[in-house]
């Protein structure tokens, strides 16, 4: 980690006028860009001598753009390449390297990755802005710094479809340069997950964080599977192992579900002056949403302790599938709403029900929530949902996802690194980000 690689970062600016696009140069390098990218397809009217103009203004060393972008027509018509005269300078063919980008959300990597294959620049979307394939400026330079990022460095990511809510880049890079481990960690948006891993199979690419919806697929992709994940039949993390270049996949969803909601009900029996040694979910009903990766993993982490598990999904023979592997009961999803057998039940969403951007919806009404000891929400965009706040204004204790996603990360983490994860520091990083 000692060796900086010396990366160019550009600002891509896009504005309607000149006037705009002036004060956007000065906003990026206030944000921290060397050089910045002048898409003048993006004005509304352009002519050579607002080039000109630009170019005299620039407070940064500059690069003017002109292209077409698929299914856009640009807002103006670029009159000035046919000023060839005056022009002339700006279509000279110069014997320089190549930049290539790749563009739409798969090309993502190639920004982020690019300084440890020889690139010498990288485009990043100013103000915070998202562009598909364009990484944040400030993203590039707080979360990812690539002026760390050699040949040497290892490539870790997630894996999910969609990938863009992880926060997973947010956690794991900056642990990494907390340790001094000589890696990276990127979004990877991936539909087949078989052919992704046979693709990216060479040793650089040392392990992955698997999301939805390939944490079951994941786990004939593996050359071996820890006994905790087979028996659960999903995994979340991926590792190259360095000496024989095999994959192995691990759960870590599992013990940090557990962990989180037997934390959470231990702090409340003590507070009421409750001591034992047995677990707290032994012998309650365990009323599981979601028959997907984190509910199987949540599903054996119950009955392991000792919890009758019932389960809920929308497509029920999943949730009957997942029933018989765990001695427990399935019933219809359109049942839940009203599910109320016993009081001190645990209720655990994990489905996608209440995340980011349907974050009105929630998987049980607030007026049915007063049967629960304990509500855990898997989800973690947003950190505090619609089903936590309910179950918290009606009295019930709750866990977050983040709490899990806090956990989780830090199993990986030391998978990553095949060390000790830094755990203040990660959990730090994380309150701070969510």
């Amino acid at each position: 980690m000692g060796f900086k690689n010396r990366v160019l970062v550009c600002a891509s600016i896009e504005s309607e006028t000149t006037e705009e696009m002036v004060k956007s140069i000065g906003k990026a390098k206030e944000e921290g860009a060397d050089l910045v990218e002048l898409c003048m397809d993006s004005l509304a009217a352009s002519s050579l001598s607002d080039v000109e103009l630009l170019l005299k203004q620039r407070a940064l060393p500059t690069i003017v753009s002109f292209r077409l972008r698929r299914g856009r027509v640009p807002r103006c018509r670029c009159t000035w390449k046919l000023d060839a005269t005056s022009g002339r300078w700006l279509m000279h063919p110069c014997h320089v390297p190549v930049i290539v980008r790749a563009v739409g959300d798969r090309g993502l990597i190639s920004q982020l990755l690019g300084p440890k294959y020889g690139a010498f620049m990288v485009c990043g979307s100013l103000g915070g802005r998202s562009v598909p394939g364009l990484p944040p400026l400030l993203s590039l330079k707080n979360v990812y710094e690539l002026d760390n990022v050699d040949v040497d460095t290892k490539v870790f990511g997630v894996v999910s479809n969609p990938v863009g809510h992880s926060k997973g880049p947010l956690l794991h890079n900056p642990a990494f340069r907390y340790c001094r481990y000589n890696g990276i960690y990127v979004p990877l948006l991936v539909d087949n997950i078989k052919e992704f891993l046979r693709v990216y199979s060479c040793a650089d690419f040392a392990g992955f964080s698997i999301g939805l919806p390939h944490k079951e697929a994941a786990v004939a992709c593996c050359d071996e599977v820890d006994p905790l994940a087979k028996s659960i039949g999903a995994v979340n993390t991926i590792i190259r192992r360095p000496t024989d270049g095999k994959l192995v996949g691990y759960n870590t969803d599992c013990d940090a579900c557990i962990t989180a909601i037997e934390d959470a009900l231990q702090e409340r029996q003590t507070s009421n002056g409750e001591v034992t040694n047995v677990s707290p979910i032994a012998g309650r009903l365990f009323v599981l949403v979601g028959a997907g990766g984190a509910g199987r993993a949540l599903a054996f982490g119950a009955k392991s302790k000792g919890a009758r598990v019932v389960i809920f999904n929308r497509n029920f023979e999943r949730a009957q599938c997942l029933a018989r592997a765990v001695s427990g009961e399935a019933l219809p999803i359109e049942q839940l709403e009203t599910y109320c057998p016993e009081n001190g039940m645990i209720l655990a969403n994990c489905s996608a029900i209440g995340m980011e951007p349907d974050v009105h919806l929630t998987p049980v009404s607030k007026e049915h929530l007063r049967s629960y000891d304990l509500v855990f929400d898997a989800v973690y965009t947003p950190r505090n949902t619609r089903l936590l706040q309910e179950a918290a204004e009606v009295g019930v204790t709750i866990v977050s996802g983040v709490e899990m996603f806090i956990r989780q990360a830090l199993g990986q983490f030391k998978l990553f690194t095949n060390g000790l994860a830094p755990e203040d520091f990660m959990r730090k990083v994380v309150l701070e980000q969510f």
